[in-house]
């Protein structure tokens, strides 16, 4: 019985962090025009998704280098 709740210990730690993977979004700020990073997709109007094709970035690296490909970043 304990191996089994061990087991099953064992297999939720390696379980739970995948489904944890990081999610990353270039958004712009529709009154400021400034560009910025967030880890959650914004659920506000104040703020939209100006990625490519609404693409979500798995890390804040590719996240910042993509920025620098995005029209609406660059100009301002």
């Amino acid at each position: 019985m304990k191996k089994l709740i061990l087991a099953a210990a064992l297999t939720g730690a390696f379980v739970i962090p995948a489904f944890a993977q990081a999610e990353f979004y270039i958004v712009q700020d529709t009154a400021t025009k400034k560009c910025t990073i967030v880890d959650k997709k914004p659920t506000v109007t104040t703020q939209t998704v100006v990625s490519p094709s609404g693409t979500i970035y798995k890390t804040r690296t590719e996240a910042e280098a993509g920025m620098k490909t995005v029209k609406v970043c660059t100009t301002n």
